[in-house]
């Protein structure tokens, strides 16, 4: 792996004019300026529309089986971002995985504070169902406080008694609103992108009058039994690393099967920088890879299991 690229990285980083913690809309406007400031590929499609009432973006690419869905949960605190703002990375999730991304358009924070984005991700995650897409033939991918967002959405899905998908990967996870982790102080000189002043201040958007601890908010605060094998993605350079390593440990403490992946010396969310670090490149193969075999060790069981007459629910026929 290149040194070089890792800086020239940092220094893109450091001189960017995004403040996530600064004024809401000023935020969003130069946030999306930057994530559209490249166009897509001219073979990657995009399509607006809806699930559950929510809005929606499906990223399509060539040779994708239509019949597997990434549900993409995007970045930006919880206050920025949007399912267009994150079409980029998601059609590069879409492409490895060989499967249709829908990104959601989750509603954003302080107009919309907690449990909002937990609420429009189930309902796109429920009328997914709906339509005849088996909980097998769905992954979660989210980044950032979508990574966080992920995990919360799979607590909130077992909790109503919804079939699980079969794997989700969380690049960067935003798991701990209280912004309580030792590398928020450690890693601050280090981590080009995220301040802990930042994190403190979209998390008080989102919260409202939510305590940081509740489950659904912080998913490292939640029980996670019985959700689906979990990949966790983090760099080390970065004020969240603790986050994705205390999350790993607890998904693990709670029998979870779960995969934790450290890169050394990248940023926040590395893996939207594909095109000019070969660490982005790597991940996204490996995450990738991930999806594609839990993909079908579910659907080889949900098979299996119909073929006994067990099948546990009509939703998760192939």
């Amino acid at each position: 792996m290149s040194e070089q690229q890792r800086r020239d990285l940092d220094e893109m980083l450091r001189h960017a004019p995004l403040d996530v913690g600064g004024d809401v809309a000023e935020a969003r406007a130069v946030f999306h300026e930057m994530m559209t400031s490249i166009p897509l590929p001219p073979d990657v499609t995009t399509t607006p529309g809806q699930l559950g009432g929510v809005p929606v973006v499906t990223v399509e690419t060539p040779g994708g089986d239509p019949s597997r869905v990434l549900l993409y949960l995007h970045g930006g605190a919880y206050a920025i971002g949007s399912a267009a703002d994150a079409a980029s990375l998601a059609a590069d999730v879409s492409r490895r995985s060989g499967a249709r991304a829908v990104c959601v358009d989750y509603r954003l924070a302080p107009e919309n504070p907690f449990p909002a984005a937990v609420d429009d991700a189930v309902a796109a995650y429920r009328e997914l169902l709906g339509q005849g897409v088996p909980a097998a033939r769905i992954a979660l991918v989210g980044e950032s406080a979508g990574g966080g967002l992920a995990v919360a959405t799979l607590v909130a899905l077992r909790d109503a008694g919804l079939p699980q998908p079969s794997s989700a990967a969380v690049f960067s996870p935003w798991a701990d609103l209280t912004v309580s982790g030792a590398s928020v102080t450690s890693k601050a000189a280090l981590d080009p992108a995220l301040t802990p002043r930042a994190l403190r201040t979209r998390a008080a958007d989102y919260l409202g009058a939510t305590a940081a601890t509740d489950p659904l908010a912080s998913p490292l605060f939640a029980d996670l039994t019985g959700l689906p094998p979990l990949l966790v993605q983090v760099g080390s350079h970065e004020i969240l690393l603790d986050d994705a390593v205390r999350l790993a440990a607890r998904a693990a403490a709670d029998d979870v099967r779960v995969q934790l992946q450290v890169w050394p010396r990248v940023p926040h969310v590395f893996q939207a920088f594909a095109v000019m670090l070969d660490e982005a490149d790597e991940a996204l193969d490996s995450a990738a890879a991930f999806t594609r075999a839990h993909w079908s060790t579910a659907e080889k069981a949900v098979a299996e299991k119909a073929a006994a007459g067990t099948a546990p629910d009509a939703a998760l026929a192939p």
